[in-house]
């Protein structure tokens, strides 16, 4: 599994052949792994990897949000619970520590946690021992820890926000996933790539299609801000929207698409002017949709806007029924 796992960190750019490099070599040590990047780059992917390449690959791998866990419960979730240990405690519960014994727990957007939650994984990563929260026993277990966060960790240190002593014990093994725009012509291999699933996936539904030359150019020119992840989107956008067989879609903020757009299309200042306006706001709400993982409200938040306001923005450019897929592959 591992080496088909590999097969999905997709891109022959030299940065990328350098992080599966790291990747391999990661994986022959049994030590904690700390994973860097920007939104959308893949650091769940390059955990994965991590741990179908190594010796653990056939023991459990425990994906964990930090984000999503309530802070009241973080230790309860993790390390597990006793009967009565709080009001709704009705029953023990191992804890994802426990589920992912032999194997690797991966804790995304490890940042998140309260510096409570952040002494007492300190404590389990100290000695590999824990307790149940109202629990006695002290319990050994063995499993590889991989963290993950888009945030720069030592900023927080130095507002107090993360414990320094903790980034020292994740930091044992830095791994960063570089962003999209620094990989040259990976952008054309991954579109590519996703433009094929597509093309499988909805066989016999839709003609197969393909990229116009002048759409593989600017794909090349754009910044992509949400990474591999807004890429992914993007293609699958624009497949389903498109009638033709070939796909020349409008990107947003790419100056030199949007004036040609106003050429063929004709139109004076404010037409052209609406245009601009209407594909920044686009581009805006698709980005902030792709960082909250199509979470409206925290959208919002992230955008300093009202979410009602938000919302509407999100319904007038068609974007409600991505935000609600993803919102049901992620959770509440």
């Amino acid at each position: 599994m591992g080496d088909a796992l590999e097969l999905n960190l997709l891109g022959s750019s030299p940065q990328f052949a350098h992080v599966r490099a790291q990747i391999r070599r990661i994986a022959r040590f049994d030590v904690t792994v700390l994973i860097g990047g920007e939104t959308g780059t893949g650091k769940e992917l390059g955990a994965r990897a991590v741990h179908y390449l190594s010796g653990r690959a056939n023991r459990p791998f425990i994906p964990v949000n930090c984000g999503a866990l309530a802070e009241s419960l973080v230790e309860s979730e993790l390390f597990g619970h006793e009967r009565g240990a709080f009001t709704d405690a009705r029953q023990s519960a191992p804890g994802l520590i426990s589920e992912a014994e032999g194997g690797t727990l991966f804790l995304d957007e490890v940042d998140t946690l309260s510096l409570k939650a952040q002494a007492a994984l300190l404590r389990f990563l100290q000695d590999g021992t824990y307790r149940r929260v109202g629990g006695t026993q002290t319990r050994r277990t063995n499993v590889r820890l991989i963290a993950a966060s888009n945030a720069n960790l030592e900023q927080l240190v130095e507002t107090r926000h993360f414990r320094r002593d903790l980034l020292y014990r994740l930091m044992v093994m830095p791994l960063v996933m570089p962003p999209l725009r620094e990989r040259g012509r990976d952008v054309v291999e991954l579109a590519r790539v996703f433009l094929e699933r597509l093309n499988q996936q909805y066989h016999g539904d839709t003609p197969r299609k393909c990229f116009h030359p002048d759409l593989l150019a600017g794909l090349e020119r754009y910044t992509w801000p949400g990474n591999v992840r807004e890429l992914e989107h993007f293609i699958q956008r624009e497949y389903l929207l498109c009638d033709d067989e070939v796909l020349n879609a409008f990107l947003p903020c790419d100056r030199k698409l949007a004036q040609d757009a106003v050429v063929t299309q004709g139109g004076g200042f404010k037409q052209a002017k609406a245009k601009t306006i209407a594909e920044f706001e686009r581009r805006f709400v698709q980005t902030m949709l792709d960082r909250a993982q199509g979470n409206i409200s925290r959208a919002a938040r992230m955008a300093g806007q009202d979410r009602s306001a938000f919302s509407k923005l999100v319904h007038k450019y068609h974007l409600a029924n991505q935000a609600e897929r993803e919102q049901d592959s992620t959770g509440p």
